[in-house]
Order: structure tokens, then C-alpha cells, then sequence
């Protein structure tokens, strides 16, 4: 093989579609795990006829389900608005209004989850 045909890749910058791209693969890779366990310990293992207002006290007694699921909203939800910046994305054409819409639709999700994640997390409390 001679020198003229060695091709050199050349690695993209990182930029806001990247980024984006890669996290929803990453967080795809914790998220399906984390639904099939919630509809398996939900639906089949404890049953939704069983489930009342005990049953969640006692689940949210316990602060690694109240992560769970404070996981399980973070990652679903971003799923959600990510979808949703796709299909704004074909209306909006201007970068700079793009741009204003990643950067609005990321400050959401950061609000939403904040506060599902204080009342998921620090909302609730014991029972004694």
C-alpha cells in the first residue's frame, strides 16, 4: 500500500446534535432496563390490583427506589423532549432560533426533573 491511499479521518467537533445524539443512545442503554424492571416489579411481580397508597409509602420508604424512579422520569422525559426538538426542528429553520430552541427546551427538561426529583426524592417522607 503506498502513501496515496491512505485516506486520514478526520473526527468531527463535538457540538450540540452530537452531544444529543450520543445521549440519547447512552441513556437508551440505562433506560430500557429501567422500564422493563418498573413493568415487571409493577405489573406482574406485585400487580396493579395490589398497588394503593401503603404499597407506595412503603416502596418510597427506601431511597434507592425513589432514585429509580427519579431516573426512570429523568431519562423517559428526555426521550420525550428530544423527540419533541426533532419535530420542531423541521419548522424552525433560522440557527439562531434553533439554537434558542435547544437551549429552551434543555431548561425545561432541567426544570422538570428537578422537581419530580425533589418530590420523588425529598418529598417524601417516612412513615414511622
Amino acid at each position: 500500500m503506498n502513501a496515496s491511499t491512505v485516506r486520514t479521518v478526520q473526527k468531527p467537533k463535538p457540538n450540540y446534535e452530537t452531544i444529543a445524539w450520543k445521549w440519547m443512545r447512552y441513556s437508551a442503554l440505562l433506560l430500557i432496563p429501567l422500564v422493563w424492571g418498573h413493568v415487571l416489579l409493577q405489573d406482574i411481580i406485585v400487580g396493579v390490583h395490589r398497588i394503593d397508597l401503603d404499597y407506595v409509602a412503603l416502596r418510597w420508604a427506601s431511597i434507592g427506589w425513589r432514585t429509580y424512579d427519579t431516573l426512570l422520569l429523568a431519562f423517559a422525559f428526555a426521550h420525550g423532549v428530544n423527540g419533541i426538538r426533532q419535530v420542531l426542528r423541521d419548522y424552525i429553520h433560522s440557527p439562531a432560533k434553533q439554537k434558542w430552541l435547544n437551549w429552551g427546551l434543555l431548561a425545561f427538561w432541567v426544570v422538570i426533573v428537578a422537581i419530580g426529583g425533589i418530590a420523588l426524592i425529598g418529598g417524601v417522607r417516612t412513615i414511622p
